[in-house]
């Protein structure tokens, strides 16, 4: 699987620890950034993850910041981004299998790396159920974020 990777300052040493991980597990691992600990803004690593599935470029991603709120918000701002916020590993696979979460956020202040290892290992092994009633949801949830961009592009327009 390709799966991108990003962080913010306070993810980036978690970021090199499922990097790691994940080619040890034979992926392809795209580095999305940061590059040091340097601080920087947790929305800009959103933005880089969801250019990134969005443009086809990954499968999945993994997302980190200090405690992963911030940056699960943010992902979650991108039509088509069905990022989680996971503390443990049912949650890790059945956002994937349920909800075809297609981003894992992960926060680097609050979790250890061994349980890191283990959530990114659940997200990456899950394959989307295709049975009906999830997709029913998921259907739902695409209906959303069409009326909420159509909602917003009428606001943008009436303030114009």
């Amino acid at each position: 699987m390709h799966i991108a990777v990003a962080s913010d300052h306070a993810g980036f040493s978690l970021k090199q620890t499922v990097l790691a991980f994940l080619r040890g597990l034979g992926h392809t691992v795209e580095d999305l950034g940061t590059y040091d600990t340097k601080p920087v803004d947790y929305p800009d690593s959103a933005q880089a993850v969801a250019d990134a599935i969005l443009s086809q470029r990954v499968e999945r991603a993994v997302l980190i910041c200090g405690s992963g709120v911030g940056a699960s918000v943010a992902a979650n701002k991108f039509q088509g981004i069905r990022a989680g916020l996971c503390h443990d590993t049912y949650s890790a696979h059945q956002g994937v299998e349920h909800d075809h979460m297609n981003v894992l956020v992960l926060g680097g202040r609050v979790i250890a790396e061994m349980l890191a290892n283990e959530l990114v290992g659940a997200f990456v092994g899950a394959k989307q159920s295709q049975e009906e009633r999830h997709l029913g949801r998921l259907a739902k949830i695409e209906a959303i974020e069409a009326k909420c961009g159509a909602e917003s592009l009428k606001s943008q327009a009436h303030a114009d």
